[in-house]
């Protein structure tokens, strides 16, 4: 197999890092999963058990439906997905069913189900500590850029926003208000001029939704929209239904729902110019999102893609699909995707300058690169920036 210096990549990182005046990554689960909020297959399975009587039924006959149709395993967004499609198919009502699953009973299942995500992800985020990800939004807060810095992120957990307001760096999602915040789609259609004050607040775009996001009708007009809640005491009490993945077709038709909307941004935002984009945590499982990523990265010319994978299985099952693409390099433990090329890395300390040092990025017990863990990413970049005791002060809210 090809072999790829593994310091020419860092230091071509670096660089990057360095001289690019626009910077966006997205987050997929594994950002989360280092800090220890369940992945999916975890979080299937956690719902899955604590289900019981005719809620467990249903979502049995689902998802053993949704397994003879699939040769992939079966999680709890498919199902999801599923149970949404027999509420808009039976209109939610007791006399119409599809699978022998009425609407009513696809509807409970569907609030059961989002209360269940919720406890789970909620009770491992109060055990979870927000060292890193404060650290790393006060690297990124740091960065002068003249763009606005963007995040994306298929997460549904409270974990960013929790890390920006504890280290009181701004930050906007799309939401506007206090008392309730609704989604306001006018204010990300547009990309903010230098001159605005909220040019270098940090851009959060939660694409697969939030647990703090809600159904809300409009007792007027029968219309759903979406609201925004703050601090939650218990979600039993809320009347409303939890939003996350996938969308549902419940909302005001004269303004597109955040997921969208979201979407639309993302596109835009590659194909924009000069950008450097970092993927880490992210799978490419989504093939939405894969779909959009591919295209843009055709399109623009100037964006520059990094990837940031775990396993090297990774690695090696998008390079199925990335080949052609020369804006777009991954990064694997031993294995890598330069130029469209597959390979393993290789290293050797005698590429190391005078004081320089690999371990922030190179773990020679095992001999691989260790940047596809989130944790390790941050020290990297801290570490890469020159500017760690400024990073740590702001950091620890000093």
């Amino acid at each position: 197999m090809n072999k790829i210096n593994l310091m020419r990549e860092i230091r071509e990182i670096k660089t990057q890092l360095s001289y690019s005046k626009n910077i966006g990554f997205l987050f997929g689960a594994g950002t989360s999963c280092a800090l220890g909020i369940p992945n999916i297959t975890q979080i299937t399975e956690d719902v899955e058990k604590s289900l019981t009587g005719d809620f467990l039924k249903c979502f049995t006959i689902i998802k053993e439906d949704l397994k003879s149709a699939s040769s992939k395993p079966v999680n709890i967004e498919d199902i999801l997905n599923q149970v949404r499609r027999i509420r808009d198919i039976t209109n939610n009502r007791e006399d119409k069913n599809y699978l022998n699953v009425c609407g009513k009973d696809a509807k409970d299942l569907d609030v059961e189900i989002c209360n269940k995500i919720y406890k789970i992800i909620n009770d491992k985020e109060l055990m979870a500590t927000l060292d890193d990800t404060k650290r790393f939004f006060a690297w990124l807060d740091l960065q002068n850029r003249d763009y606005s810095k963007e995040i994306f992120t298929t997460n549904y957990d409270l974990i960013i926003e929790k890390s920006l307001e504890e280290t009181t760096i701004p930050y906007f999602d799309g939401f506007v208000g206090s008392y309730e915040p609704f989604f306001w789609q006018d204010s990300i259609d547009r990309f903010v001029d230098k001159n605005d004050i909220t040019k270098n607040w940090i851009r959060l775009w939660k694409i697969h939704g939030s647990l703090s996001w809600f159904w809300k009708k409009n007792k007027a007009t029968g219309a759903y929209s979406i609201v925004r809640s703050g601090k939650i005491g218990d979600l039993k009490k809320d009347n409303n239904e939890l939003v996350i993945y996938p969308s549902k077709d419940k909302y005001d038709s004269s303004r597109k729902q955040p997921f969208i909307a979201y979407f639309d941004r993302l596109k835009n935002y590659l194909i924009s110019g000069e950008l450097l984009f970092i993927f880490t945590g992210y799978s490419f499982s989504d093939q939405h999102i894969n779909d959009l990523i591919f295209n843009c990265l055709r399109t623009n010319n100037r964006l520059y893609a990094i990837v940031l994978f775990f396993k090297d299985e990774e690695v090696e099952n998008l390079y199925k699909l990335s080949s052609s693409y020369l804006n777009l390099s991954v990064f694997g433990p031993t294995k890598a995707i330069i130029n469209g090329q597959l390979g393993e890395w290789e290293f050797n300390k005698d590429d190391l300058k005078p004081g320089e040092s690999s371990d922030s990025f190179w773990d020679e017990a095992t001999n691989s690169l260790l940047l596809g863990d989130f944790k390790k990413l941050v020290n990297f970049l801290i570490l890469s920036s020159g500017k760690k005791d400024t990073i740590e002060v702001i950091a620890n809210g000093k």
